[in-house]
């Protein structure tokens, strides 16, 4: 089968025939339809998050927004059939049995298997996965769609929820890519004043499509200063990869105001604990999510309540794709199908 490949860090994917994976007695083979670009294949892909360096599988199958058909399964496996149509997120398998597993946090399992990076992902034909952790894609949703909800959706979802309730509160999302534009949506379904942060005016120009009821340009405003002057805002959401971002974000919350870890650059983030103590600011973070949190997701896009702005692009081109990424080029998802 074709697949891009991942031989050392900071090098161009090579485009290669390997062998067609053989799913065991509890897995299955997926036949991959599209596999979302996420901006962590390329962090994984120039080894830039040092404390995922050393579990990196090598060489590497990339990719970890999944979706498909299932080709064939294995034999002790009882509740999916060929043909279903499926999806496997970043977290590839989980134990199950830990403290986290058992208090419904499995996204946070410290045995955990990645997708697309402690093993091979979806930037091929075909991927194979445990049985017990594909989840089914409603019907209605074509994969293209439904590919960018298994990682981009996800992770806002689930950091949104956790959020607490947001009707009526006034939510700022920084970074209106791939997860932004999901965040400014998901935002709505949960009741807050969405308000879009940018420096793109295209993008932020989706966001008030989207229903964003504020935009502003960070290239040409000055977003705290703003923000405090409208009485600053209850809860902050960073998509963004970019450290600056979070430099804004924190500056802008209310007394009591939650700062939403999503986007992971690089470099490491701090704030003052003079004034994280003073306005007792919460700090919470995002670890993807659980199958749980994945099935709602894809059932609010299968409802129409969310949309992905997609642009398909052929697996070839896989490297021109993740250079648009770390440029931050790409507004929505770019999905990658493998013919």
């Amino acid at each position: 089968m074709k697949a891009a490949v991942l031989r050392q860090f900071k090098q161009p994917l090579s485009i290669e025939d390997v062998d067609r994976p053989i799913p065991g007695s509890d897995e299955v083979l997926i036949q991959v339809e599209a596999c979302g670009a996420c901006h962590s294949d390329v962090h994984v892909a120039d080894g830039d998050w040092k404390q995922l360096v050393s579990i990196v599988k090598q060489p590497l199958i990339l990719g970890h927004e999944i979706a498909g058909h299932i080709a064939e399964i294995g034999g002790d496996v009882h509740n999916l059939r060929v043909g279903d149509h499926v999806g496997l997120p970043w977290i590839h398998w989980s134990c199950g049995e830990c403290e986290c597993c058992v208090a419904g946090n499995e996204n946070l399992c410290p045995s955990q298997k990645i997708t697309g990076v402690t093993v091979d992902g979806g930037y091929a034909e075909f991927v194979q996965a445990p049985a017990s952790h594909v989840v089914k894609i409603p019907h209605g949703l074509f994969s293209i769609n439904a590919a960018p909800l298994f990682c981009a959706g996800l992770t806002v979802y689930r950091a949104l929820k956790k959020a607490g309730p947001l009707d009526g509160r006034h939510l700022a999302v920084f970074g209106i890519g791939g997860l932004g534009h999901l965040a400014v949506q998901l935002g709505k379904i949960f009741g807050a004043e969405v308000t879009a942060i940018d420096i793109s005016d295209a993008k932020l120009e989706l966001a008030r499509a989207l229903g964003a009821s504020g935009v502003l340009n960070a290239a040409t405003t000055d977003v705290v200063k703003e923000l405090r002057r409208r009485g600053r805002v209850h809860v902050c959401l960073v998509s963004s990869g970019a450290k600056a971002a979070y430099d804004m974000a924190f500056y802008c919350l209310r007394p009591a105001g939650t700062l939403l870890v999503v986007g992971l650059p690089a470099e490491n983030i701090c704030f003052p604990p003079i004034l994280m103590a003073a306005g007792e600011v919460k700090i919470e973070a995002s670890a993807v999510g659980t199958r749980q949190d994945l099935r709602e997701v894809l059932a609010l896009a299968a409802a129409g309540k969310v949309h992905c702005k997609v642009e398909a692009r052929p697996l070839s081109e896989v490297n021109q794709v993740l250079d648009g990424l770390r440029c931050g080029k790409a507004s929505g998802r770019i999905v990658l199908t493998p013919q």
